[in-house]
């Protein structure tokens, strides 16, 4: 993956000796059904600034027009009309007794929450984990999940029962967050964060955690969990299992990388539309289910747009808009030798005015790595899989 190579395994390395807690009581098999929670702002600007902040710390770097059309939506400078509104789909999970609505993320490998130890002016709206309860204080380990821009959030670590789909770890690590970014309190939904990639990059100093996954996969039918994410509707994670009713022809799999600590693959050759003809290779890639956006490389974004007659690239607006009413193409990427494709419809994201809309395709400039998102993920079945020798991705159409 570029340049995030070097800094992201130094990390992976560093985290190998991870604390494991043992006791677990549950189910060999569960599915967590997302919920709705309420309404958020959907603007491309502040998709793509989360995701160049979340990545900071492996290299990544914002555009200039990307940061100053981040700052002018969060300023309030341009205004957002009721179609700029989109329901925030989360997951419960209970800490401790207390139930919490979080982000499942295969992109980072942290389980944090608001707690009762984060001020009030950080929290207020949120549901918080009180650690005085129930929780026992992991002495010395603190967390810290520091972006690009200076934001993000901190705090002590706690062992606790952690309650996901039925399934019990009874003394997971949880990172209580002291201090928490004007980016994470706006978003009044979301109340933490639960991490599904790799434990090796998991950010507790000086003795990394190991994810909710991770701490239960042993006591699972299967070691495996699948994402069946939905556009405008409310998807679901299973764990242990794959329910073959919410796909369709056969599963194909792909070999994973883990010495970045992600679900890191490879992907092949690309077309747009009905074209047949495929177009060079997207490559290396990671499949992130915190992360919105689909981040491919320029000529790949390029042959996109082309397609598409009313599209420009905005510096304003810091990446591809298009006239609303367009009727965009298809996506279609081979992945494991079989073509995946992502409906032209998934890519209108946003509206930026009356008029224009923003892509949800863009360019991973300044990244170093492709990423597929949501975007992608909202159009195929996935696995994430740990049963064999080496884990694996597997695809399948909806």
């Amino acid at each position: 993956m570029h340049s995030f190579i070097t800094s992201a395994a130094l990390v992976a390395t560093a985290g190998l000796a991870y604390a494991v807690p043992h006791e677990l009581v549950g189910r060999s098999t569960f599915s967590v059904k997302q919920v709705a929670a309420g309404k958020v702002l959907k603007s491309g600007p502040l998709a793509m600034m989360k995701t160049y902040n979340k990545y900071a710390k492996i290299g990544a770097v914002a555009p200039a027009n990307v940061v100053s059309a981040a700052a002018a939506v969060q300023s309030g400078q341009v205004a957002a009309n009721p179609e700029s509104y989109d329901e925030s789909y989360l997951c419960p999970v209970t800490i401790g007794g207390q139930s919490l609505n979080l982000d499942f993320d295969t992109g980072s490998a942290d389980l944090w929450v608001f707690s009762t130890l984060t001020p009030t002016s950080e929290s207020t709206g949120h549901a918080m984990y009180n650690p005085s309860t129930s929780g026992t204080l992991k002495s010395g380990e603190t967390w810290d999940i520091t972006y690009g821009d200076g934001s993000g959030a901190s705090g002590t670590v706690y062992a606790d029962k952690v309650v996901v789909g039925g399934v019990t770890a009874t003394s997971q690590a949880v990172e209580a967050a002291t201090s928490v970014s004007s980016s994470f309190t706006s978003d009044t939904d979301d109340d933490g964060l639960l991490g599904l990639a790799f434990s090796s990059i998991n950010t507790v100093s000086p003795t990394a955690q190991t994810t909710f996954f991770d701490t239960v996969k042993s006591t699972l039918a299967t070691k495996l969990f699948t994402a069946d994410l939905k556009k405008g509707a409310a998807g679901a994670y299973d764990f242990g299992y794959i329910d073959t009713s919410k796909y369709t022809g056969s599963i194909v799999y792909t070999a994973v990388s883990t010495s970045n600590g992600f679900w890191e693959f490879t992907a092949g050759g690309y077309s747009v539309g009905t074209s047949t003809t495929v177009s060079g290779s997207i490559g290396d890639a990671i499949a992130d289910t915190g992360t919105t956006l689909m981040y491919l490389p320029t000529a790949a974004v390029t042959a996109y747009y082309k397609q598409v007659s009313s599209a420009t690239y905005s510096s304003s607006q810091g990446g591809y808009v298009f006239s609303c009413t367009a009727t965009l193409p298809n996506f279609n990427v081979a992945i494991g030798g079989k073509t995946f494709v992502v409906p032209g419809s998934y890519i209108n994201y946003a509206p930026i005015s009356t008029s224009q809309c923003f892509g949800g395709i863009q360019a991973n400039t300044g990244i170093g790595f492709t990423i597929f998102g949501d975007i992608f993920l909202k159009s195929v079945f996935a696995v994430f899989d740990q049963s064999q020798t080496a884990p694996r991705l597997g695809f399948a159409e909806q």
